[in-house]
């Protein structure tokens, strides 16, 4: 039996960073998930913040996404960070960014019609115009698959469904990143990332927002389900 507990849920992209980390590593370990609209008790006791992921190691609690990732990395063979020290901060400097991107993403999906989700559009869009200047290519730096190419496969996940349900115009003038996304997605670990029923899962998500991509995507779900009748 593992050493290694992970307490996950099946939507959340910040577990999944720990997940990826798992899987390229091939590092044994359990996998609990847990509805976060009902926490259990033992779940509150453990987790400082009351969010997951938490991951349980001889009798030690770690939490934060990224600090859980980061043990994982070093207790591990090899790294999932470039050797260079000043590369690495960049590039770690470049998944606090995704972590911005991914509050973006949050606040697109809860905004509302009008001035107010084209805002909000727009601030995702200037995001990944930003990063687009600092891919190498084929992946974010260079030849090689890094921790940071799989903290923005957390990101790009949510623009599979995007994609199917409207046309957000996020990659205007875009030529590495679509590129990027492309490579990320195919990546094995980041396929697997996620536990089954996680597209129909993000779907009833959105589609209990009330705001404007929730309407889109009830709207969308129906004709989905009309043809498919």
């Amino acid at each position: 039996m593992s050493d290694l507990k992970l307490t996950s849920h099946h939507l959340c992209p910040y577990v999944q960073r720990a997940v990826i980390v798992l899987l390229e590593k091939g590092v044994a370990h359990e996998r609990t998930y847990i509805d976060l609209a009902n926490r259990p008790a033992w779940f509150v006791e453990k987790s400082p913040l009351g969010r997951v992921p938490i991951l349980e190691s001889k009798g030690a609690v770690l939490f934060e996404s990224q600090v859980i990732a980061e043990y994982l990395d070093e207790i591990t063979e090899g790294s999932l960070h470039p050797e260079d020290p000043l590369e690495k901060a960049r590039h770690r400097a470049w998944i606090e960014f995704g972590s911005s991107t991914l509050a973006a993403i949050g606040a697109l999906y809860n905004a509302g019609e009008g001035e107010e989700f084209e805002a909000k559009r727009q601030a995702l869009a200037q995001k990944l115009a930003r990063i687009e200047g600092e891919i190498q290519g084929p992946w974010f730096g260079g030849d090689r698959f890094h921790m940071i190419d799989g903290v923005w496969g957390t990101v790009f996940r949510y623009f599979d469904l995007f994609d199917q349900i409207t046309d957000l115009n996020l990659y205007d003038g875009l030529t590495r990143l679509p590129l990027w996304r492309a490579e990320v997605m195919a990546r094995p670990s980041v396929i697997a990332a996620t536990p089954e029923g996680y597209s129909a899962g993000l779907t009833e998500f959105l589609s209990n927002r009330p705001s404007h991509l929730g309407q889109q995507t009830r709207d969308w779900a129906q004709a989905k389900r009309s043809v498919d009748a």
